[in-house]
């Protein structure tokens, strides 16, 4: 039995869609979701869900009840109170639910690259304590970890349209890249596979050796006009969050992992590519999910 937590995400409702066409209702299903009228009608006819957050003990103990797999992504909050609190309020639950020993043997999460690198990065050194709290249970797992989502560039569509993008980051260094599309794919096949045992990474880095300039400039072909990008500092890049709705704490953790990602470089060029977990390229992702976004 497989369980999925945030299956309505941008990720996790990838990993759903695998696995249910992997699966053909062979293997039970079961999601966490706070609002499951967001779910697919294939999700709501072929899931057992549990309505909730997969933070609540008593939600994620009941849903992981018999299972032996869970899929496991702390989401985006941008006010909470503080980056470390989240991510341990979402995994000190599911780290007391595997300590139970009712069944869980295999965690699959969506971490990021950085690892023995990053060093007071917010958000991604957030998210590999998330990894070493939940290894230590004993649990075979397997981390996903991706470097910059192309995603991201999708919150920046009313600038696009205008010509330009952002980046708290020097604009003519390699920025490695990954699409979700490829985390989603990776996390299936690990859920489907029961034969793995240990703890690992797996990176999912993109093929390409584009600087947000170069970037720019595919962009530029793809959608036919001059896009250009302009750096901003994390300070900027803070200001913006708060302006968004971030808490102080959350937009604090957004800079500090800006600047250790331009100083430590731990999504740069260092980062080796990896065709068999993420093949799809920068202009591929352009083509076929940032354009027709800013085209709807």
């Amino acid at each position: 039995m497989i369980v999925i937590t945030t299956p309505t995400g941008q990720i996790g409702r990838q990993v759903l869609d695998h696995v249910l066409d992997a699966t053909d209702g062979t293997t039970q299903v079961r999601v966490i979701a706070r609002d499951p009228s967001r779910l697919t009608p294939q999700a709501r006819e072929r899931t057992e869900i549990f309505r909730g957050s997969h933070a609540d003990p008593e939600v994620l103990g009941a849903a992981c009840a018999g299972a032996d797999r869970v899929f496991w992504l702390v989401p985006p909050a941008p006010g909470a109170d503080g980056v470390e609190g989240h991510f341990r309020d979402f995994t000190l639950p599911l780290c007391e639910v595997i300590g139970l020993g009712k069944g869980v043997e295999r965690v699959v999460a969506v971490s990021t690259a950085g690892r023995g690198v990053a060093k007071n990065a917010g958000q991604v050194s957030a998210s590999l304590a998330m990894d070493d709290r939940i290894a230590a249970t004993g649990v075979h797992y397997r981390a996903v970890c991706p470097p910059f989502l192309m995603e991201n560039l999708l919150g920046q569509a009313a600038a696009l349209r205008s010509g330009e993008f952002y980046m708290p980051l020097t604009v003519d260094r390699v920025l490695r890249t990954c699409a979700t599309s490829d985390i989603a794919a990776t996390a299936a096949r690990l859920l489907l596979d029961t034969s793995w045992t240990g703890r690992a990474d797996v990176p999912v880095i993109g093929p390409d050796d584009l600087t947000p300039e170069g970037m720019a400039q595919v962009l530029s072909e793809v959608l036919g006009r001059t896009v250009r990008v302009r750096r901003i500092t994390p300070e900027d890049y803070r200001a913006a969050a708060l302006r968004s709705g971030a808490s102080e704490a959350m937009a604090q953790g957004l800079a500090d992992m800006a600047t250790a990602m331009d100083a430590q470089g731990f999504y740069g060029p260092t980062q080796p590519s990896t065709p068999d977990t993420a093949p799809t390229g920068f202009r591929e992702w352009c083509e076929t999910v940032l354009r027709p976004a800013l085209l709807s």
